[in-house]
């Protein structure tokens, strides 16, 4: 059976456990999600957005227990755990405000297409599988569940074997603002299961958030049985620094980019590429800052970096770094896993990188950084680029002419200048390469579920344009 727990990993210890769904309460678990979709779909838009309004205001009332939750049951600190909570609550409130616009029909134009009415409605299409990752346990599945059910779609959510306490958290969340029973349901299943759910029949799409091989299978299972799918995978993001950029302002940010979440998010700044002519003065106040960040308890609001979340991920940015090390690296600050109890790793910079050291091409999950030097324009696009991933990019420059050739030349599906790579409702998300397909949030995130429909009307309709339909 598969191991569903909560694990405190700033101590190792397990504090609750489930017990994995059976085949038959699987089964009746899809069956009440689909009945909730065929009752969803029938509601007016305006009403969803009462309901997902009452879920932001529970979010936002019980942001901190829900903080402390997740904190415990995967490591980030505290307060970033309550900035996570009040994120959903705005994603939410976005959707529910949003979703009428982004759901109205779209006239075309009748003449060129010989209608009297031509037009496009986006319609739910069903029950959609989200399979979730543990690093933000609740924003991941919020940016995926408000779009979905506002768009009058259901969501059944497998999430992380170790966050179960947050994943059934979400559920009552909508539960209780008013939701049908089962529009939002989450599976304790572990990820052998994901492919019985998704060749069901009565699950029409899914998304996935989380590794290269695990989007993959995905993709695999969903081709078969012919469903959309969105996947936003891994990342290792390139922090540009060029010589006109603020260097003191840019290596304060860099060090949260790089150490955001215990340093655990595909869109952490993760590749420092810095220009010669300012390497040494980055390389100095990087190094330091990292430095002086407080690894320790996260529930203590003093701590800056909590533990990773599990022991094996621990394990595997330690190894990362020994490889650079034993191939020639030079760490400038931190290398080396406290001792005592919980799954800590210190901010870490290294240097002197090269093709030949894990840390060149793979992502490093953990508040680790690697420091690359760079010439000129050219070379800084060709390391930025030479990566297998696309997901998010950082440059800074405060030349115009630079920031508009980083905006096009940078191969990622978001790019922020003079700014950290960070998520917003208003804008769509995700990647290009192996960083996955497809976009959250925003209109388009909204849409990927969508039946996009082309409804064309000849002589003898009834003369009502197209655009009273809010589906």
């Amino acid at each position: 059976m598969p191991h569903i727990a909560t694990t405190n990993p700033a101590t190792g210890q397990v504090l609750k456990t489930y017990e994995a769904m059976s085949a038959e309460q699987l089964d009746g678990a899809i069956e009440r999600t689909d009945l909730a979709y065929q009752q969803l779909r029938t509601t007016t838009v305006d009403q969803r957005a009462r309901w997902m309004t009452v879920a932001a205001d529970l979010l936002d009332a019980e942001r901190d227990e829900i903080a402390r939750i997740m904190t415990t049951e995967m490591g980030k600190t505290y307060a970033s755990a309550q900035a996570e909570v009040t994120k959903c609550a705005t994603a939410a409130r976005f959707y529910a405000d949003r979703a009428p616009g982004f759901l109205a029909d779209e006239p075309a134009d009748a003449d060129a297409v010989k209608a009297t009415r031509a037009f496009i409605r986006y319609q739910p299409i069903g029950v959609v599988l989200a399979v979730m990752p543990w690093n933000f346990p609740l924003w991941q599945v919020m940016r995926f569940a408000a779009p979905a059910l506002m768009a009058g779609n259901t969501g059944l959510l497998k999430h992380a074997s170790n966050v179960p306490q947050t994943a059934l958290l979400l559920e009552d969340v909508f539960r209780r603002a008013g939701f049908p029973e089962g529009a939002f349901t989450t599976v304790l299943v572990g990820s052998d299961a994901v492919e019985t759910i998704l060749a069901d029949p009565r699950v029409r799409a899914a998304t996935l958030t989380g590794s290269e091989p695990a989007g993959r299978s995905i993709a695999q299972i969903a081709g078969r049985e012919l469903k959309k799918t969105v996947l936003e995978l891994g990342g290792s993001d390139p922090f540009v620094v060029m010589p006109s950029a603020d260097v003191d302002r840019a290596a304060e940010v860099a060090t949260t980019a790089r150490c955001q979440n215990n340093g655990q998010s595909c869109i952490a700044a993760k590749r420092f590429i810095v220009h010669t002519d300012v390497f040494d003065a980055f390389a100095e106040k990087f190094a330091a800052n990292m430095a002086a960040l407080r690894v320790g308890d996260p529930m203590d609001p003093d701590t800056d970096v909590g533990p990773l979340a599990s022991e094996r991920g621990r394990d595997e940015v330690h190894a990362q770094v020994r490889d650079a090390v034993d191939n020639g690296a030079t760490v400038l600050c931190g290398g080396e896993p406290p001792t005592g109890d919980g799954w800590f790793y210190p901010p870490t910079v290294v240097t002197d990188l090269t093709p030949t050291m894990r840390m060149w091409s793979e992502e490093v999950f953990g508040p680790v950084a690697g420091l690359f030097r760079v010439s000129s324009y050219s070379e800084a696009i060709e390391v930025a680029n030479g990566t297998n991933f696309g997901l998010g990019s950082n440059a800074w420059t405060r030349d115009p002419a630079e920031q508009e050739r980083f905006a096009t030349d940078l191969d990622a599906g978001n790019v922020f200048i003079n700014g950290m790579t960070t998520s917003y409702p208003e804008l769509p998300f995700g990647g290009v390469k192996n960083s996955g397909y497809g976009r959250e949030l925003s209109a388009l995130g909204m849409r990927e579920f969508c039946n996009t429909k082309t409804v064309w009307v000849g002589e003898g309709a009834a003369s009502a344009g197209a655009g009273a339909h809010a589906e």
